[in-house]
């Protein structure tokens, strides 16, 4: 039991974080992502704890959003889309429960990867969705980082990737080679893929 699940059946926990939270917004920019969400009845039960908190402390409103890191939720990203401020892809959960491979098994590992075209078509639907009702998207795990996928990233309409610092020099450069054409035209290519060794070969070139 992992994420807002947890959250939900420990409330007490819940609340007393989202406490903290908007005590803090006082201090700074703060916003507020629940991990691990599946179902809309799990976001609604948590942004009606939130705005109960809020309520009782009378603090100022957050942005409330969602990780997408289950195929569930990115298929369903229109639809909380109308409901959430932003969401944020965690690729390495997306990519484990979309392919069933657990990035930590030791033979499986090495066939986890975020660029195959599953993963890519669900990344697609999600910013399709939040960009229909006006809400930004950004990319968080490995796939971030990975300066193969940054062009695809961008050319499917990524607004934000979280990137680690070690990895900043080298996709920055990647950035600046590219130009907004050449990005969606790799990204189209790559969602007609038939593997990730296809989008790989494909970014390669």
């Amino acid at each position: 039991e992992r994420g807002i699940r947890l959250c939900l059946n420990r409330p007490e926990l819940l609340r007393e974080q989202l406490r903290a939270i908007l005590r803090a917004a006082s201090y700074g920019s703060l916003r507020i992502m629940f991990p691990m969400v599946a179902d809309m009845s799990e976001w609604r039960a948590a942004k009606a704890m939130v705005d109960e908190i809020r309520a009782e402390l009378n603090a100022p409103e957050l942005p409330v959003g969602i990780m997408i890191e289950i195929p569930a939720a990115a298929v369903m990203a229109d639809v909380f889309a109308k409901e959430v401020d932003f969401f944020s892809i965690g690729t390495n959960d997306l990519t484990q429960y979309t392919l069933a491979m657990d990035r930590m098994h030791p033979t499986l590992a090495g066939k986890s990867d975020g660029l195959h075209p599953s993963v890519l078509r669900l990344i697609d639907a999600t910013v399709k969705g939040a960009h229909a009702a006006g809400k930004w998207v950004g990319i968080c795990g490995e796939l971030g980082a990975d300066p193969q996928a940054t062009p695809i990233l961008l050319g499917l309409g990524v607004d934000e990737l979280s990137v680690s610092v070690p990895s900043i020099a080298t996709v920055k450069a990647k950035i600046r080679t590219l130009t907004r054409t050449e990005a969606q035209k790799l990204a189209a290519q790559a969602l007609a893929c038939a593997t990730a060794q296809e989008v790989r070969k494909l970014v390669g070139s």
